[in-house]
């Protein structure tokens, strides 16, 4: 995996746009699930689908969920939502947007409800 991964907690980590192409070093790095808060063509034509990313990461045996939150523009709602996800799915879990820092501000509004 070319990217940073940035560990927030012990079960929670966060890492900028990732590919299809990563998911098998996700899983290999330990995470059992995907939170894919980036909206699909936020970042172009260029940017990897969310439909291209689940399919590879249920390949590689991690739960996987696609929450687009805009940048800028998160919501009551949409940290119920994260606070939900990460209750739900098995940790460790590796959330990502453009730069993480999307999913860091989701992760910290949620751990305050």
């Amino acid at each position: 995996m070319s990217v940073p991964i940035n560990a927030l907690t012990d079960t929670f980590a966060v890492a900028p746009q990732l590919s299809a192409e990563d998911m098998q070093s996700v899983a290999n790095a330990g995470f059992k699930s995907v939170i894919i808060n980036r909206p699909d063509l936020e970042g172009g034509p260029d940017q990897p689908s969310s439909v291209e990313v689940m399919k590879a990461a249920r390949a590689a045996g991690l739960a996987v969920e696609y929450q687009p939150v805009v940048s800028g523009a998160m919501t009551q709602d949409d940290v119920v939502k994260f606070a939900q996800l990460l209750k739900d799915l098995p940790a460790p879990v590796l959330a990502y947007c453009r730069t993480g820092t999307r999913c860091t501000h989701l992760f910290n509004a949620a751990r305050s409800l």
